[in-house]
């Protein structure tokens, strides 16, 4: 760890992340989603963004990557990454009384723009 960080200085990956969720979360409320919640983290894991479209709750994940090198941003959504991103969303909804429709969807950047966004809906499920 760097010294910086033991005092909460962010490290340059913190920031492009947090960078990247900006976008995304600017691109869907534009498509017409409804933040609900930002970095949601229990101890299964973390979802980027909890957002609201119409009925159906929206578990997503945001993926930067600058280079298609090794598969680019999708493919860092792996089995593993899955699993742990759907643990979370069930800690979630086990908070709250009558769990709605729900979806994962991924959105993928390849450079920090809004006019670089990708948006899969339903990426992944249960």
């Amino acid at each position: 760890m760097k010294l910086g960080n033991l005092f909460g200085k962010k490290t340059d990956k913190r920031v492009t992340g947090d960078s990247a969720e900006r976008i995304a979360e600017t691109y869907l409320n534009r498509h017409g989603l409804t933040t609900l919640v930002r970095n949601y983290q229990c101890r299964y894991g973390e979802i980027d963004l909890i957002m609201q479209a119409g009925e159906v709750l929206v578990f997503t994940e945001v993926r930067y990557r600058a280079s298609k090198d090794f598969g680019g941003a999708a493919a860092s959504i792996n089995v593993a990454k899955q699993r742990r991103i759907i643990a979370a969303a069930q800690h979630y909804l086990g908070q709250i009384g009558h769990p709605p429709p729900c979806r994962f969807d991924a959105v993928l950047l390849n450079k920090l723009t809004i006019n670089n966004v990708e948006w899969l809906q339903d990426a992944f499920g249960l």
